[in-house]
C-alpha cells in the first residue's frame, strides 16, 4: 500500500509519469528530458516502425539553421501560444503537465541531456564514472555555474534535490516522481521515517556527486538526469509546504540555472520569460519569450498576422489547419511523430472514498467497476473503433494508428505482440453474447447479465480539440454493437483529473493522452497496479511482474533480453486492455521565418533556446 496526494493537478499528455515528464535546454545542442511519470526512459535509438507517420520534417521549410538569414544577432522578442494555461505549479519535482513543462523547459536543467538518437550526454554534468557492476555512478559538475538569482549551483543542490522526492511526506505532497530515488540505497529505511540520513546521493566536494544504488541498475543515467533544485531557496521549507512554497508557485521566485528566467505572470493569460544574462552556456540571443493563453480557434489567425511567433509543444498546430499553414510564406513548418499517445481507457476497479480522502492507492481495497470488469466486454469495445478512421478523418493522415503503450521511437515498440484491434462488429457481438450482455427487453441495447439496463458512460475533459471532436464518434461506434451510452458532459481538464484521480464514481471509460519520456521505454509510473496514474486502477500481477523483470540485472543489462520481456508485457496489455491505444498525433509546429536556430528533438520543440535568434 501507498499513498498519493488526493488530488493530482491537471493532466494532459503529460511529461509522467512516468513522467513524468522536462526538456531541460541542455548543452552542445542536447536535450535534457525530465521522464516524469513515465519520463524515466534511457534509450538508445529510434524505431523504424510506422514510417509513414514519422515524417520528420514534413515541409520542413525550415530546418532553420539552413535558412538563417546571416549570423545571429543579439535582442529581440518572441512569443508563443498555449491552448490550455499552466495549473501553476512550476517547481520540476511536482509539476505534473505539459503546459507547465512549457515554463521550466526554459527555466531548470538537469545533470545530463539527451540528443536526437536518445542518447545520454552531457548537461549540469560534464563528465561521468560509472563503477563496474551499475551500483554507483559519480558525476562531475560545471564549474561556475550560476541559479538565477546569483547563489552557485553545487553537488549540494543535487542531494537536496533527490533527497527532497525521497522525503516521508512527498507522495502525500502530491509527488509522483518515486522511480527516481526508490532504487537508491536506504530509500526504504529514509522514506518510512527510520533514519534522518539518506545514504543514496553523497557530495564527495562542490562539484562532485555519487548516486549508490542498492542493487545493479540498467536505468541509471536516467535515474541521475532528474531537474535540480536549489536548496538554498527550499532547504527550510517542509516537503508538505513545498507545493504552495512561491518558489513553486509565483514569477520572479521560481529559480533555476536555464537560460531564461521566469519573471512575469498574469495567471491564465500571459507568462513572460526574459534571458539570463549569466547563463553558464552563453548569453541567451533573445531578450524575452512570452507565452500566451490563446483559444485555438484564434491561434491561426494570430500566427497568420504576426501576433504569434510559433505554436509548439504540448498541442502544435491542429491537422485540419495544416495546409492552411503551409500556405503562408512567412511561416515554417515542422512536423513529426508524437513521442505518446492518445487513448480510450477503462475503469477496472474504483477506489473508496477513504482510500481517495487520504491518497491511498491500495488494490486490496478497490471495489470492481462491473459494468467494466470482464475482459471480453472491454475487447468487444475495442473491436467497435475504427482507428484508422479517426487517423484519416480528424487527423486528416497525420498521425498513426498505435497499438502498443510504448513510444514508437523506441527499440522496445512491438505492435506485432498486441492485438490489433479494428472495427469487427461480428467479433464484438461474439464476445458480448459470450460475457451474457444481450438485449434481453427488444429496445435494440443489450442489457446486463442480469437483465438490467446497460448504460456505459464515456467520460473526456476540455482543452484538446481534437480529443473533443472524437468523443461523439467514439461513443457512436460504440453503439454500433448494441451497447447504450452516456457520453457525459466534458469537465474543464483540472477538475476532470480531479475525478479521475480520485476514482470514486461510476466512471467507465475516460478519454486522455500522454506524452512520454525519452529516457527509457519501462512504463513503470503508468501502468503498474500502484501507479498514480494507473487511473483506470488495473490490477495484474502478471503485468507488474514483467514491468520488474524487464529492469531487474543481470538479464536486464541485455536489451534483446528487455525486448522480449517488452514484446510479452505488450501482449499482456492488448488482451486485459487497461487502455485501447487510439492514436499516435503527428506533432505539427509553425513558427515565423523571423525565428532562427530551432532545432526539435524527438520529444520535443523546447531545445537549446538559449540558440534560438530572431532576424528582423
Amino acid at each position: 500500500m501507498i499513498k498519493r496526494s488526493k488530488f493530482s493537478l491537471a493532466i494532459l499528455m503529460l511529461v509522467l509519469v512516468l513522467g513524468v515528464f522536462l526538456a531541460a535546454c541542455g548543452g552542445d545542442s542536447d536535450d535534457n528530458n525530465d521522464n516524469n511519470n513515465n519520463d524515466d526512459q534511457t534509450n538508445d535509438q529510434t524505431n523504424d516502425n510506422n514510417d509513414d507517420n514519422s515524417n520528420d520534417s514534413t515541409n520542413d521549410e525550415g530546418n532553420d539553421n539552413d535558412s538563417a538569414s546571416g549570423e545571429p544577432q543579439m535582442g529581440g522578442k518572441l512569443v508563443g501560444a498555449m491552448d490550455t494555461a499552466p495549473a501553476g505549479v512550476f517547481n520540476p519535482i511536482f509539476y505534473e503537465e505539459a503546459y507547465e513543462a512549457n515554463i521550466l523547459d526554459f527555466t531548470h536543467e538537469g545533470l545530463l541531456s539527451q540528443d536526437d538518437t536518445l542518447q545520454f550526454g552531457p548537461g549540469l554534468a560534464h563528465d561521468w564514472d560509472i563503477n563496474e557492476d551499475n551500483t554507483e555512478i559519480t558525476l562531475y559538475l560545471e564549474e561556475g555555474v550560476k541559479w538565477h538569482d546569483g547563489e552557485d549551483f553545487t553537488a549540494d543542490d543535487v542531494v537536496f534535490t533527490y533527497r527532497s522526492i525521497a522525503s516521508p511526506g512527498y507522495i502525500e505532497a502530491g509527488g509522483v516522481r518515486t522511480e527516481y530515488v526508490d532504487k537508491l540505497v536506504g530509500y526504504e529505511d529514509f522514506v518510512n521515517g527510520d533514519t534522518d540520513e539518506f545514504e543514496g546521493v553523497v557530495a564527495e566536494d562542490e562539484l562532485t556527486v555519487t548516486f549508490k544504488f542498492a542493487q545493479p541498475n540498467v536505468t541509471i543515467l536516467k535515474d541521475v538526469a532528474f531537474p535540480i533544485i536549489p536548496e538554498h531557496v527550499f532547504a527550510d521549507v517542509p516537503i508538505g509546504e513545498m507545493p504552495e512554497h512561491p518558489g513553486t508557485l509565483d514569477a520572479g521566485e521560481v529559480i533555476g540555472t536555464g537560460p531564461f528566467m521566469f519573471t512575469e505572470m498574469l495567471e491564465r493569460e500571459q507568462y513572460v520569460l526574459e534571458k539570463n544574462p549569466d547563463y553558464w552556456q552563453g548569453e541567451p540571443y533573445l531578450d524575452s519569450i512570452t507565452w500566451r493563453i490563446v483559444e485555438g480557434s484564434v491561434m491561426l489567425g494570430l500566427l497568420e498576422n504576426g501576433e504569434i511567433d510559433f505554436i509548439a509543444d504540448p498541442n502544435g498546430v491542429a491537422a485540419q489547419d495544416y495546409e492552411s499553414v503551409a500556405g503562408l510564406d512567412h511561416i515554417k513548418i515542422h512536423e513529426q511523430a508524437d513521442f505518446g499517445y492518445q487513448l480510450m481507457g477503462f475503469i477496472h476497479n474504483h477506489r473508496t472514498a477513504e482510500d481517495a480522502e487520504s491518497g491511498t492507492i491500495n488494490p486490496d481495497n478497490w471495489v470492481p467497476n462491473e459494468d467494466m470488469g470482464d475482459p471480453l466486454v472491454r475487447q468487444a469495445i475495442a473491436w467497435t473503433i475504427d482507428r484508422q478512421a479517426i487517423v484519416d478523418q480528424l487527423l486528416l493522415g497525420h498521425g498513426s494508428v498505435i497499438n502498443a503503450p510504448i513510444a514508437q521511437q523506441f527499440w522496445a515498440y512491438d505492435e506485432s505482440a498486441a492485438t490489433l484491434y479494428e472495427k469487427d462488429l461480428d467479433k464484438a457481438a461474439e464476445l458480448l453474447d459470450e460475457a451474457g450482455y444481450v438485449d434481453a427487453d427488444g429496445d435494440g441495447y443489450r442489457d446486463t447479465p442480469d437483465g438490467e439496463e446497460w448504460v456505459v458512460n464515456l467520460n473526456y475533459p476540455t482543452g484538446n480539440e481534437l480529443r473533443e471532436r472524437s468523443a461523439p464518434i467514439l461513443a457512436q461506434m460504440i453503439e454500433e454493437a448494441g451497447i447504450q451510452v452516456d457520453l457525459r458532459q466534458p469537465k474543464e481538464m483540472t477538475a476532470y483529473v480531479e475525478d479521475l484521480t480520485n476514482n470514486t464514481g461510476d466512471w467507465d471509460i475516460y478519454l486522455l493522452g500522454w506524452s512520454l519520456g525519452s529516457g527509457d521505454p519501462d512504463p513503470s509510473g503508468l501502468w503498474r497496479s500502484q501507479d498514480a496514474y494507473n487511473f483506470g486502477r488495473w490490477n495484474n500481477p502478471d503485468s507488474d511482474q514483467l514491468i520488474a523483470d524487464a529492469i531487474t540485472p543481470p538479464d536486464a543489462f541485455e536489451q534483446s533480453y528487455r525486448e522480449e520481456v517488452y514484446s510479452e508485457w505488450q501482449g499482456y496489455f492488448s488482451e486485459d486492455l487497461p487502455a485501447l491505444l487510439l492514436y499516435a498525433q503527428n506533432k505539427i509546429y509553425g513558427f515565423n521565418e523571423r525565428l532562427n536556430g530551432v532545432n526539435p528533438m524527438p520529444y520535443g520543440f523546447n531545445n537549446d533556446p538559449h540558440l534560438w535568434w530572431v532576424s528582423e
